[in-house]
């Protein structure tokens, strides 16, 4: 019996294609889950780069590697992106997860810009970008220490917002847990909030989002 099931009809059932988290992974079951892959498409997140480095060099040249946000596409080039949301983040420490948000993102076929090191520690940073994020139709928000940021721009746009909580913080910040708290504590009204460092997870709901909105526009479209 083999140690995994692909959701291979995930992507019909759902409109988002099948991932693998790659920790707590040998570099042996890696290669199998590729080998079963074939021609289909999947995305590979937290591959570090040891990891990466020892898969063998067929299974290493068959994946488009990113190792900055240690994701992997197999069997989909990220070539002819839609305008998709625009990813806020507080600063370069927390650029990891805002690229796994991306790379996620540009997987199912959006495109989304960051814009990065605009932390409410110096709040001029995220006025002079504000006109630009508010023409997001959907903003993840990537934040750690207190997590501010989350409701500061939640009150500033009339888009959905995604917070995204990272581990990056010292003292009580640890962990992440101070961020995902003020994330769930905030008195912004409508901020929906994913688990500490699920980029990916924050990239999937923003993808039914627009979905959603592309039907509304269209009732004749298609997932």
């Amino acid at each position: 019996m083999s140690e995994f099931e692909i959701d291979w009809a995930r992507e019909r059932r759902t409109g988002i294609a099948e991932a693998v988290l790659c920790d707590g992974k040998s570099a042996a079951q890696i290669e199998a889950i590729l080998a079963s892959a074939g021609e289909r498409p999947l995305l590979l997140t937290r591959l570090r780069p040891e990891a990466h480095a020892s898969l063998s060099d067929k299974a290493r040249h068959d994946l488009d590697y990113d190792p900055s946000s240690a994701t992997a596409f197999h069997g989909r080039p990220a070539t002819g992106l839609l305008p998709g949301p625009g990813i806020v983040c507080a600063g370069t420490s927390d650029l990891a997860i805002a690229r796994e948000a991306a790379r996620s993102l540009a997987f199912a076929g959006w495109q989304a810009p960051i814009i990065a090191d605009v932390g409410v520690a110096g709040l001029w940073r995220l006025m002079a970008r504000l006109d630009e994020i508010r023409g997001f139709s959907v903003v993840i928000v990537v934040a750690g220490m207190e997590g501010a940021l989350f409701s500061v721009l939640s009150g500033l746009v009339d888009a959905p917002v995604i917070a995204v909580p990272t581990s990056i913080g010292y003292g009580v910040a640890t962990g992440g847990r101070a961020a995902l708290t003020g994330a769930l504590a905030s008195c912004a009204p409508g901020l929906v909030t994913v688990n500490i460092d699920n980029g990916f997870g924050a990239a999937c709901a923003a993808v039914r989002i627009l979905k959603k909105f592309g039907e509304a526009r269209d009732p004749g479209a298609h997932p």
